[in-house]
């Protein structure tokens, strides 16, 4: 319980009367002392003054009709477990949400996907016609055409060498002329195979001999369109601002919060914690501490929690106002009074009242910790079982040191 902090009531009341009582007392043994010595007699020294059983044991009986006004229960045990609160804003898990761009400038022919809808990776969001794509296609036709013609002119270069019809200077230069259309066809087709077509769609180009307008853009990732700003005609430039889509992954979300200097020590990535925001009143939304911040805001001298939230269901939306409830550390079970049951005195101390029959109360001197849900965790002075006052410990102490009207 040493990490319990010590907490507070603003309940407290003077102790003039029982201070007036031990005044007077000493002064009517003063007195007492004073008048031996005079009359010679030899007996001892005056003593302190003994005090009522009220006053020494700090008692307080109440009247039947007095007892409505408390509560008395044994003293029991229960979990406290202590949490930090914080207030933030539900945003997209930034690393699931990705800008879809155009990898080459060119404009959109067609689009297939709308805002809110869900895509699947590799899924086809647009088409664009791109100058260097038609570029791309032309050459690996033009390749494949020089690559069948070599490949002619090489046949007929090995017929004719083996038949002495050609020299051999001429064959080899057929012979190298052939490869080097090979290598040709083979560079546009990698050309080719960037702007994502398959070896099967690059087949078909060269049989055909006819350029596709259309080059394929695809979703990266499955997830769910958060924003479009493609519509068919725009040109679009590669890495150029706003993208065409966005598609973000929807089963995580982030929340993005602000902790004070005083508890930032407190937090720990990797805490569970519990969010709850205004559109879903009751709900709570279960997540842990993501990322945590290495500067404080010198405006605010505040530090940025960055949390990750489950919600498979995709009901909360960016923007959204939000709190959250960490468990800062583990949790304790202590002998625990709820907090009408204890009063705090001038000199800061807390005081609890036990009673054995239900009808006489003992003020005692307690060690308390910090109050959570209306309870004080006892860090010392009452025992489990004990019967104490529960509600109603300041009614008990106004009697204890009311001041007497003069």
């Amino acid at each position: 319980m040493s990490a319990l902090r010590q907490g507070a009531t603003p309940l407290a009341r003077p102790r003039r009367a029982r201070a007036a009582v031990l005044a007077a007392a000493w002064a009517l043994a003063l007195l007492a002392g004073c008048g031996e010595h005079g009359g010679g007699n030899t007996a001892a020294a005056p003593q302190r003054p003994t005090l009522t059983a009220a006053a020494a044991a700090e008692t307080v009986e109440l009247k039947p009709s007095q007892l409505a006004a408390i509560r008395i229960a044994p003293i029991g045990e229960r979990e406290f477990l202590y949490r930090r609160q914080a207030v933030g804003s539900i945003d997209f898990d930034q690393d699931l949400n990705v800008q879809v761009f155009t990898p080459y400038q060119g404009r959109i022919i067609q689009t297939f996907a709308d805002l809110g809808d869900p895509v699947r990776k590799d899924q086809v969001l647009f088409t664009i016609e791109s100058p260097d794509f038609l570029a791309a296609q032309s050459s690996l036709i033009s390749a494949a055409a020089i690559l069948d013609q070599t490949s002619s002119a090489l046949q007929r270069a090995v017929k004719l060498y083996a038949a002495h019809g050609i020299d051999q200077n001429e064959y080899e230069t057929a012979v190298a002329n052939q490869q080097s259309a090979e290598g040709t066809l083979k560079a546009a087709r990698n050309a080719v195979a960037v702007f994502g077509r398959t070896a099967a769609q690059i087949d078909r180009i060269v049989a055909k001999r006819q350029v596709d307008p259309a080059l394929i853009v695809k979703s990266p990732i499955t997830g769910r369109i958060t924003a479009r700003n493609a519509a068919p005609g725009l040109l679009e430039q590669p890495g150029n601002a706003p993208a065409p889509y966005s598609v973000a992954d929807l089963r995580i979300k982030w929340m993005v919060a602000n902790v004070t200097e005083n508890d930032s020590p407190l937090y720990r990535v990797g805490q569970r914690l519990e969010a709850t925001v205004l559109a879903y009143p009751g709900r709570v939304f279960t997540g842990a501490i993501s990322r945590l911040g290495r500067s404080l805001d010198p405006n605010t001298r505040r530090l940025l929690v960055r949390c990750e939230i489950a919600d498979p269901k995709d009901e909360l939306i960016p923007g959204m106002l939000a709190s959250f409830a960490v468990a800062v550390q583990a949790p304790v079970t202590s002998i625990a009074i709820p907090v009408n049951g204890v009063v705090r005195n001038g000199d800061g101390t807390f005081a609890a009242w036990v009673t054995t029959d239900r009808r006489h109360f003992t003020e005692r001197r307690v060690n308390v910790g910090e109050a959570l849900d209306g309870q004080y965790p006892v860090i010392a002075g009452l025992s489990r079982g004990e019967l104490a006052v529960t509600d109603g410990a300041v009614f008990l102490s106004n009697i204890l040191y009311a001041v007497p009207s003069d």
